[in-house]
């Protein structure tokens, strides 16, 4: 497998440090240039950060004393990359501007960021379930007139605890749900040292969370149509999106509705049995199992269970008939591994194998 010298966008922020810990070693990926705020160019990384380090793994050595480039002088870093994650905190229209200037200038962008998800010719990949929607990529260089440039997303770490889990059971043809999203504060970039105000609190609003998390599973179910994603119609979603403090991992309580109401036999097996390209693809951030279900009605609990497969396994429990909707149950992602960066690694390392960054 060819190595692609990678850049982050991003790279002082939390998700920044993600990329940084995961592309440690990485067999497809070499990062040869990390690019920030102008604040932060110019200096080495450890400056850069000046004790902002948020995870609870060291820093890597081999980024430690990278210079910081301005994340805007894309003229520079097309002398250093192949391709970028990016993780930078901007405004939506200012992110979705950088990242184009950098499509444009033939340097695939993997993004961490929601300022181009909506945009139909712009793959939104959860590589185990909608792998097919790269064909839009095409459609998408035509509009950006580049040969070898493309923006490819991730979607909201929310829906990480969910999607994954109606998608096997799409078969059953659900309806209607609803979700409650009970999410780490670490998926607004911050730790307890940093936000004080959530020990012993709970927050019950997330601002354009509710929205994101009702929207963008559409597309994910969406099919490839005339070269770009046609959302789908159904499952409706209503959902809350709740602040709790937890440093890690997001939790939902699900409720669905469905067309032809499967067993419970039938939505375990179903869960059991489900893997995607990145399973047999064996790619290097892809979990053994996709989905883990547990029997005990006090589990998955987001501490002991987040990290499962590395933070890239879903996990589900207390699946049970309702007495509104057909079946309940709760999901569990972590959301800076599988939810955020680790996310975009696995979508980058599929895109690799299958030829995008050539």
């Amino acid at each position: 497998m060819k190595k692609y010298r990678a850049g982050i966008i991003g790279a002082t922020g939390m998700v920044g440090q993600r990329f940084a810990v995961l592309l440690d070693s990485h067999p497809f990926f070499e990062v040869t240039a990390i690019a920030a705020s102008p604040r932060s160019a110019g200096k080495t990384y450890t400056e850069a950060l000046d004790g902002r380090w948020k995870l609870d793994v060291p820093m890597p050595e081999y980024i430690k004393d990278m210079i910081v480039r301005d994340a805007s002088d894309v003229d520079s870093m097309k002398e250093l990359v192949d391709m970028v994650f990016c993780a930078i905190d901007l405004p939506k229209a200012e992110v979705r501007a950088l990242e184009e200037k950098y499509a444009k200038a033939e340097i695939p962008v993997v993004s961490n960021n929601s300022a181009c998800r909506g945009l139909e010719d712009v793959p939104m990949l959860i590589p185990e379930i909608n792998p097919e929607h790269t064909a839009v990529i095409e459609t998408q260089k035509k509009r950006l007139g580049t040969k070898r440039g493309f923006i490819a997303v991730k979607p909201n770490c929310s829906i990480q605890s969910y999607v994954p889990l109606i998608t096997p059971l799409l078969r059953y043809e659900p309806y209607e749900m609803v979700v409650t999203t009970y999410q780490a504060i670490s998926g607004a970039g911050k730790t307890f040292a940093q936000w004080p105000e959530m020990i012993d609190n709970v927050i019950p609003y997330i601002g354009g969370e509710e929205e994101k998390s009702e929207k963008e599973p559409m597309k994910i179910w969406g099919k490839v149509e005339n070269g770009v994603v046609v959302n789908a119609a159904l499952p409706v979603i209503t959902t809350q999106c709740i602040r709790v403090p937890v440093s890690n991992g997001h939790l939902a309580a699900i409720f669905v509705k469905f067309r032809k109401n499967p067993t419970k036999e039938q939505i375990l097996e179903a869960w059991d049995k489900f893997e995607g390209e990145p399973q047999r693809l064996k790619l290097p951030h892809a979990p053994e199992k996709f989905i883990t279900y547990f029997e005990e009605n006090d589990r998955p609990q987001t501490k002991s269970e987040r990290e499962i497969w590395g933070g890239m396994g879903i996990t589900a429990g207390r699946l049970r008939k309702d007495t509104v909707y057909d079946w309940k149950f709760v999901g569990l992602s972590h959301n800076t591994l599988r939810g955020a960066a680790g996310g975009a690694v696995l979508s980058a390392e599929y895109l690799a194998v299958k030829g995008f960054f050539d």
